[in-house]
């Protein structure tokens, strides 16, 4: 069993996000799902990243490291789209760390630190055409993650979708998802 701290996206904490979960807690894995937004619920990215830029990015990333204080160090930290941040920051910096999965994001490495650690395996999810994850940098800090670490997997999915996995969404694209579950649980079962 790994122990997980996934982070939602800027919609919050949606049953989208729950029901990802749930998938992970079946296969016998111990899932946290901090809530960023404090109980605030948003139907676009843009009222979301509104409600971001409202509260800031930096609190976003300090709620994510308070909400893993009192848990073990021995964690694998995954977010989804704005949850990259803090899972991000929190595989990168906190001490212990057994893995990341980075759904729809990657962040320069620069940004925490300036290096990946290399005993911390990571696995970043995206598709090709997606206008954020494609468009705004995400891939190409995703490649240059992929080429500072060994343990580095990038997987690109084809499509133009952001939150592709999320069955509650329009966006979601079942095959796509299937595939990503499928490689998140591999991932996790090597985590045990």
């Amino acid at each position: 069993m790994a122990e997980v701290v996934l982070f939602h996206h800027a919609l919050g904490l949606t049953p989208g996000v729950v029901g990802f979960a749930d998938q992970l807690r079946r296969a016998g894995h111990a899932v946290h799902t901090p809530d960023l937004f404090e109980g605030r619920t948003f139907g676009s990215i843009a009222e979301g990243m509104d409600h971001v830029e409202q509260i800031g990015f930096g609190e976003v990333i300090d709620r994510g490291t308070r909400a893993v204080d009192s848990l073990p160090t021995a964690l694998v930290y995954a977010g989804f789209s704005l949850g990259v941040l803090p899972a991000q920051k929190l595989a990168q910096t906190r001490a212990g760390a057994r893995g990341a999965l980075l759904y729809y994001a990657c962040v320069p490495i620069a940004e925490f630190g300036g290096s990946w650690p290399q005993d911390v395996p990571v696995q970043v999810h995206g598709m090709d055409a997606d206008p954020i994850f494609a468009g705004e940098g995400d891939l190409d800090a995703a490649r240059a993650l992929e080429k500072e670490s060994q343990q580095a997997e990038l997987f690109t999915y084809p499509g133009d979708q952001h939150y592709f996995a999320d069955p509650t969404l329009p966006s979601y694209r079942p095959a796509a998802a299937a595939l990503l579950t499928s490689r998140t649980l591999a991932f996790l079962s090597a985590r045990s």
